[in-house]
């Protein structure tokens, strides 16, 4: 997924995809996902500036404060998106669920803590995930995930620095 976006964000006029979350990925039969739903994408400005938009549009708990609060979209604010999606695959809960206690019905502010510091990582991972991955390789994902969800757009990555590290922790578990 992470390459499908950034496709999609280095093409020559960038397609901002505006809500990407999980219920947007679809396996087929081998597991390979595909990105769907693209009611909400938008064009981007090529420069790397926000588009205002009047409407907010997305879903609760994906969206970066940038645009839920002031409406500018940018390209990184798939890359949000795309790190709460990194924070539900890896502890196996919602991005936002009213059932959780009060302080953890949001995913991303009761993770983040736990997602900076590799000893109480293990503590909020998805127990089906048990013997199914790298520590290293699960802490450098936490750690990407903290870099996508940063309040501030201009220091989360961009989606191909994602795609290739991603990449890279791929080749390092082949070894």
């Amino acid at each position: 997924m992470a390459r499908a976006l950034s496709y999609l964000h280095t093409m020559e006029r960038p397609i901002i995809f505006r809500d990407f979350k999980t219920s947007n990925i679809l396996l087929d039969e081998n597991y390979t996902p595909k990105l769907s739903d693209f009611g909400l994408a938008k064009w981007g400005p090529g420069d790397g500036s926000s588009y205002v938009t009047g409407n907010v549009m997305g879903t609760y708990g994906y969206v970066g404060p940038e645009y839920k609060k002031g409406g500018k979209l940018y390209v990184k604010s798939d890359v949000y998106s795309y790190g709460v999606v990194l924070m539900e695959m890896l502890t196996g809960l919602r991005a936002i669920d009213k059932k959780r206690p009060p302080g953890q019905q949001d995913l991303r502010e009761w993770a983040l803590p736990f997602l900076s510091d590799r000893t109480k990582l293990r503590h909020i991972m998805d127990p089906r995930l048990q013997g199914k991955y790298g520590t290293k390789q699960a802490s450098e994902i936490a750690a990407l995930a903290v870099r996508c969800v940063k309040a501030n757009p201009t220091f989360r990555p961009s989606m191909k620095e994602v795609a290739e590290r991603l990449d890279g922790l791929k080749l390092q578990k082949k070894h």
